[in-house]
């Protein structure tokens, strides 16, 4: 009799201990993608066949506080740089 393999493209996970839902819910928002997304992701670095690494990208290491900030946080930051936005226009002649 013939060995069939059959390709599963879905599966339900049962008993996730807090910590590692915690663990699929941060890498979801980090990466902005879905808690399917990043389940995915999880199970293929623990698998050994992880996506390709974007952290060698230049900025790549304050990806994470990307979105971070409140609206209030962000606000106050705008105005603390406001001088740094006004042109001198002397300097440009």
């Amino acid at each position: 009799m013939p060995h069939i393999v059959r390709h599963v493209s879905q599966i339900t996970l049962r008993g996730l201990e807090p910590r590692l839902l915690a663990e699929v819910q941060k890498v979801a928002r980090r990466k902005g993608v879905s808690m399917n997304k990043a389940a995915l992701s999880i199970l293929k670095q623990g698998a050994g066949i992880d996506e390709p690494s974007d952290t060698t990208r230049i900025g790549a290491a304050v990806d994470r506080f990307v979105g971070s900030w409140t609206k209030v946080e962000a606000g106050q930051f705008s105005k603390s740089i406001r001088s740094l936005e006004q042109v001198d226009e002397e300097l440009w002649k």
